[in-house]
């Protein structure tokens, strides 16, 4: 077995590694990379990517149904199943050169295709080498989590590493799982022609504000998509083109195919954790506040951190945590306070930092709720598309999270996550001017709703004014 060193070996070349593995790199480390599945990991291939091509073929479908109330003719789309899936198999073909092995040995990286496993606290074995590193970052992400329900392994399913690569529209899509990978798939198959039922056994993206949320749902259901909430699901039979589920309530479900949407797991299996001495929990792996295991000379980062959000953009904040450290021995902190995310159903759902019902369980009669809706912003008029709002949660004149459902709320969240990463005041977003008209001047009348009462119903600021204008020349 050949033996290799190197400053930083990274297991796993998902968004995560590929970014910690390119920065340090091109910073003049000596890098290895270990991928023995799919370059680009689950977001290029079978998750971010490819649900976004095709929630972006479902919109164009459903806006040839749309356009009476602007004096256009509806008209109804002729869907090609297949070709929608040539379209999302071509955009991934796209990007997928910018996660490629070529790309990275290019940038100074040796990529290893194989799967590594430990074999001591610094030490890796894969593809017939024992490589030892200064540093290891481990990044291998996750998987669909398939639970132990009842006749599940006897029926076909898809997961989202299968349902892309289905070139026969299902007539009946049962999915379940009502969180944002079940909504959005929800959404999109029910544009593209298919019926669909999503069996949710609690609440419908119940991590969600549960106002914004229920206008989401709201929309589904008005779109056809049915949607049962508090369905545990118990078992499931039948065969393909025939299956059924069956909810610990009673209630039954019938369809053509079975999509499980119910989470994620770490990909931990072929690691020997043990072996390097690195500790478990929740299954995941545990990390301190700088994203070091147990054996302080690896650090996890993404989806496998034991509680850890589960998000592309989390992964690669963590990979610069990760490489202030290693390259340049600087204490670094990663924090969630200022993470957004989004649920890219239409409407569009986003928030970053508390919901409002979490703001007032942690801060109680500090809180203020700010909100704005879109009803009242012109561009959004203009546009037909007033659904939605957005609301801002403030302690002591600083945001502490917001909530943006509408169209383009993905787009328009990273101002307030940018607020919280900066710890502004909301005075610095009342005072800034945006272009007319715009969607994203509801945040500006957001932040002036905390001045309103302050100003206008405000008894000594009346005073005052009256008082100087007397004195006025």
């Amino acid at each position: 077995m050949e033996n290799v060193k190197c400053d930083l070996l990274v297991i796993g070349a998902g968004s995560g590694g590929l970014s910690v593995a390119s920065g340090a790199a091109q910073m003049g480390a000596d890098v290895i990379l270990l991928e023995g599945a799919e370059m680009g990991g689950d977001c290029l291939n079978s998750g971010c990517v490819p649900s976004k091509a095709l929630l972006a073929a479902a919109a164009r479908a459903a806006s040839r149904a749309k356009g009476t109330d602007m004096g256009i003719a509806p008209a109804t789309a002729e869907v090609d199943f297949a070709a929608v899936k040539d379209h999302v198999a071509d955009v991934i073909a796209q990007i997928a050169p910018h996660d490629s092995v070529e790309r990275f040995e290019g940038l100074g990286v040796k990529v290893i295709t194989e799967y590594g496993r430990f074999t001591g606290p610094r030490t890796v074995e894969a593809g017939g080498q024992s490589i030892t590193a200064r540093r290891v970052v481990v990044a291998t992400g996750s998987r669909p989590l398939v639970p132990p329900i009842d006749g599940l392994d006897r029926v076909p399913f898809e997961t989202n590493e299968t349902i892309f690569d289905l070139r026969e529209r299902p007539k009946h899509l049962l999915i379940l799982g009502g969180g944002p990978i079940g909504m959005e798939m929800a959404q999109a198959h029910r544009r593209l022609g298919c019926e669909v039922t999503v069996i949710e056994g609690q609440k419908a993206l119940g991590r969600d504000d549960g106002e914004a949320a229920a206008l989401v749902i709201e929309a589904l259901r008005g779109e056809g998509v049915t949607i049962a909430e508090g369905a545990m699901a118990e078992a499931v039979s039948g065969k393909a083109g025939a299956i059924e589920v069956t909810s610990k309530d009673g209630r039954r479900f019938a369809g053509t195919h079975l999509l499980v949407a119910l989470g994620r797991v770490p990909n931990l299996d072929r690691l020997d954790l043990d072996k390097a001495g690195i500790e478990t929990a929740r299954g995941g792996i545990t990390v301190d506040a700088r994203l070091r295991t147990s054996n302080k000379k690896v650090y996890a980062i993404g989806d496998i951190v034991a509680g850890g959000m589960q998000f592309t953009h989390v992964a690669g904040y963590h990979a610069g945590i990760v490489i202030r450290q290693a390259m340049f021995g600087l204490p670094a902190k990663a924090s969630t306070a200022h993470i957004p995310w989004a649920t890219y159903t239409d409407p569009e759902l986003a928030q970053v930092g508390l919901t409002e019902a979490q703001a007032r369980e942690e801060h109680g009669d500090k809180l203020e709720v700010l909100r704005a809706d879109f009803a009242g912003n012109d561009r959004a008029v203009a546009e037909r598309a007033t659904a939605g709002f957005a609301k801002v949660m403030v302690v002591k004149g600083r945001p502490v999270g917001a909530t943006i459902v509408g169209q383009g709320a993905g787009e328009q969240i990273g101002f307030w996550a940018l607020a919280l990463s900066q710890n502004m005041k909301i005075s610095a977003v009342a005072g800034m001017v945006m272009p007319y008209p715009t969607r994203a001047e509801v945040h500006k009348r957001v932040a002036g709703t905390y001045f309103t009462p302050r100003l206008f119903d405000n008894k000594a600021v009346t005073w005052a004014v009256r008082t100087i204008q007397r004195w006025l020349p």
